[in-house]
């Protein structure tokens, strides 16, 4: 197997933290496989350094990595840049730069954490959904975009919501090729009653489902419906293929389903290039306090193994390892119970890398 080039990006915040834990799953991996890891800045720690939050040279390295693992950018000492500048733009860039329009976001309920979610314990048992987000295009990306003055000296601030009838086709088939693996049932979501734009992906999805992906079971969903469905009866979901905005929303929702937003990873995918990173944010409130939850950032790792480096055993000892460490109790602040003791970032990291072979 030849060598494996990683470029990690810990970013800002509690990214620092996670990060710092993932690698020891990557160092544990590399003492089968040759793995090459370096290192780059993003977000808010690049627009320091270098007054941009995306350099050049970090998107130079991503396209000739095997993979990108990220850890999470922001934080309230760069809310007052001109928004160009501010970190969440490096992501974003980051993003287009490489090509990645496929955000697979898995939501997943560990059995030793059905109780740590705010829904009933037979509401969320046994849910397994993906999302499949819509990554470069949408409203985050159309134009025109921004904030004018009107002659009456009022501002208007306007986003303009775009799609192309190629970038529906390649992430609704990724959906399908998604669910043909899965349970084959595909639900669309978007609010095709009253945006023409999400009209266009409605037909779009059908068209490609019916050339291609009869065997699989599709059906479409408002997304405020799909919002309180998620919450109603979660497990009606299998693969989940929505619009960059409306997947953003419904994939934190579905978070909340686990227990915590800091037990979920994702995978961000092109023709090309890949990144890896936790759906949580950079959490400026325990930043620096080694709180953070890394299981998410660990299971991005493994998400890496699978999708981007051909390690597929790997991924499922990581898997498995995590499995192990919740049967002993051990718990981040924010998956545990009342009453129940918590460890901290390093600890965890350090109870996962124990459990692997």
């Amino acid at each position: 197997m030849s060598a494996k080039n990683i470029l990690v990006l810990p970013g800002d915040g509690i990214g620092q933290e996670i990060v710092r834990e993932a690698r020891k799953i990557l160092d544990w991996a590399g003492k089968t496989v040759e793995i090459n890891i370096e290192e780059g800045l993003i977000g808010g720690t690049a627009y320091d350094e270098t007054g941009t939050p995306l350099p050049e040279d970090t998107v130079v390295r991503g396209k000739a990595a095997d993979a990108v693992l990220l850890g999470a950018v922001g934080g309230t000492q760069w809310e007052s840049l001109d928004y160009s500048v501010r970190p969440e733009r490096g992501l974003l860039g980051i993003r287009k730069e490489l090509g990645l329009y496929c955000n697979l976001r898995p939501a997943q309920v560990y059995p030793q954490l059905a109780d740590a979610s705010t829904l009933k314990k037979e509401v969320v048992s046994g849910i397994d959904i993906m999302v499949v987000r819509e990554l470069s295009s949408g409203i985050y990306f159309g134009e025109p975009k921004g904030v004018e003055t009107l002659p009456n000296g009022q501002k208007r601030g306007f986003n303009t919501l775009t799609y192309t009838t190629s970038e529906i086709e390649r992430i609704a088939v990724r959906a399908f090729e998604a669910a043909r693996k899965r349970n084959k049932r595909v639900c669309s979501v978007d609010k095709a009653n009253v945006l023409e734009c999400t009209e266009l992906w409605r037909d779009v999805v059908t068209e490609v489902h019916a050339k291609s992906y009869s065997d699989i079971e599709l059906s479409h969903m408002y997304v405020d419906n799909a919002a309180m469905q998620l919450i109603r009866d979660p497990h009606q979901f299998d693969v989940i293929v929505t619009t960059n905005m409306f997947g953003d929303i419904l994939s934190d929702l579905a978070s909340m389903l686990t227990g915590s937003i800091g037990m979920l990873q994702s995978a961000s995918l092109g023709d090309k290039c890949a990144l890896y990173e936790p759906i949580h944010g950079s959490a400026p409130d325990i930043a620096g306090k080694g709180l953070a939850n890394p299981l998410a950032t660990i299971l991005s790792v493994a998400m890496m193994f699978r999708h981007s480096l051909d390690m597929p055993e790997q991924a499922n000892q990581v898997e498995e390892a995590i499995s192990r460490v919740l049967d002993k109790g051990f718990r981040t602040a924010d998956i545990a119970m009342a009453g129940e003791k918590s460890i901290g970032t390093v600890a965890m990291g350090d109870a996962v890398l124990a459990e692997l072979p």
